[in-house]
């Protein structure tokens, strides 16, 4: 972060600072745990902690001025405002509009990280790219992502997650992008927006904080994203996979081994293209980069040579393989359309031996949740698998739905320990197995147990 004094700090805020306003900081920080000399510590208040406990603790770990919504004693300067969470965003907007530089926000029901990561990787061929660092696509990791900008970038890729209407709006007002994705409307937050209407809503909130001339890329194959086609007009750049009359079409998919072999379609020109994974979601992916990066300028050739080159990032579908047993984790979120393409992964992935699945909980569906647990299940029997364990209270309805549908391969449990000890007695070497559930459902720590505490490679 470049480095601000604390008057004009107070000034973007409007805070009353106490004194020292020409101190400068570098650096913001809301974690104790984090602060480092030249931090700005700015006390947030959730549901189960207030950062106002820590203030002394903060500046003890050498924290240079305090940000609070309330009057604090100390010996170091206090900017005080009446909303520290609102102040945290007020001053990222105002740091984001010290850089020019092309910015591309990505939101979506499912593939968001993923395609941010690959867009990301597209436009690193023609310019200095910052991007949202992990799940940083909330009211607060977002400002902290803006924080990270710097003199040398020229691009940046912002995620942006949402859990209800009005969150997509504020943050596309933070980081103002040029270009946004909309990578599907799915069922994800069905709890708290009640419909699908509702999310596709949520979703379009990305235009509130773009000029009303920019671009806004689009998935073709999803129904309610093709509801606003008239409404959003030239607007909207399209890619497909089903629909070929958008932009850019994908075509000739093959999967070969651990790879996806594809055409991209784009202006009467075929460009043969390659993703490192396996999966027709990771297409999907790979068309939104490729237009993100056609509408930023980078020729075709380099964009299929950085997609060719593009690896999942930490729980989404990374493939590890453990004594001969290769173990595929998508562990970090789950719904319906991302279950459908986790059973399409291992379906397809090569394997000498057999395949299993371990399906946990789908959360945050709603009244709809045994529903779309059992829908899942239907799926998982036509999976091709070995074997399949259900874990977690709404995953039995999984098992519901694969027995229901006529395979008798399934077991269910609700302890990690027993998923663990499912994983040990029935995989080989040679086999694959797949892992998929909800955050909070935490099956990464089986795959911890299973594999990583037993030496695997």
């Amino acid at each position: 972060m470049q480095s601000m004094t604390l008057q004009e700090i107070a000034q973007a805020v409007d805070g009353t600072l106490t004194f020292g306003g020409e101190i400068r900081v570098d650096e913001i920080s809301t974690d104790t745990r984090k602060i480092r000399g030249g931090s700005l510590y700015l006390a947030l208040k959730g549901e189960r902690f207030d950062g106002h406990d820590f203030i002394s603790k903060a500046i003890e770990a050498g924290a240079r001025a305090v940000v609070s919504d309330r009057p604090v004693e100390c010996s170091c300067p206090v900017i005080q405002v009446p909303d520290t969470r609102l102040a945290l965003g007020t001053l990222a907007a105002y740091y984001r509009q010290k850089f020019s530089l092309l910015t591309v926000g990505v939101t979506g029901s499912v593939g968001k990280t993923s395609t941010k990561e690959m867009i990301a990787a597209v436009l690193a061929q023609g310019f200095c790219v910052h991007k949202t660092q992990g799940n940083f696509n909330n009211d607060i990791g977002l400002p902290m992502t803006l924080f990270g900008l710097e003199p040398q970038h020229t691009a940046a890729v912002i995620e942006m997650g949402m859990s209800a209407l009005g969150e997509i709006s504020y943050l596309s007002q933070l980081a103002k992008p040029d270009l946004a994705v909309i990578t599907n409307v799915g069922v994800s937050h069905l709890e708290n927006l009640g419909s699908r209407e509702n999310i596709l809503k949520a979703k379009l909130e990305i235009l509130d904080g773009m000029s009303p001339n920019s671009k806004i890329v689009l998935n073709a194959d999803n129904d309610m994203l093709q509801s606003v086609r008239d409404s959003l007009g030239e607007r909207a750049v399209w890619f497909g996979i089903e629909q070929k009359d958008g932009f850019v079409f994908a075509e000739h998919i093959e999967e070969d081994g651990d790879k996806t072999r594809f055409d991209f379609v784009c202006g009467g020109e075929r460009y043969p293209a390659m993703v490192p994974a396996v999966g027709i979601h990771n297409v999907y992916n790979a068309l939104a980069g490729f237009t993100v990066g056609m509408f930023s300028g980078i020729a075709p050739e380099k964009i299929v040579a950085a997609i060719g080159e593009y690896q999942n990032s930490g729980l989404r579908q990374s493939v590890r393989e453990y004594d001969g047993i290769k173990v595929i984790a998508d562990c970090y979120n789950a719904s319906p359309d991302s279950m459908q393409s986790a059973l399409s992964v291992i379906r397809t992935i090569s394997c000498s031996g057999k395949r299993y699945a371990v399906l946990g909980d789908m959360l945050e569906l709603g009244e709809c949740s045994g529903e779309m647990h059992y829908k899942v299940g239907k799926l998982a029997a036509k999976a091709g698998l070995s074997g399949l364990l259900c874990y977690g209270e709404e995953a039995k309805q999984i098992a519901r739905g694969a027995l229901e549908a006529g395979f008798d391969l399934t077991e269910s449990c609700t302890s990690l320990q027993e998923a663990v000890n499912w994983l040990h007695r029935v995989l080989r070497p040679g086999d694959a197995v797949i892992l998929k559930a909800s955050r909070g459902m935490h099956l990464e720590s089986v795959i911890e147990s299973a594999f990583e505490k037993a030496g695997g490679q």
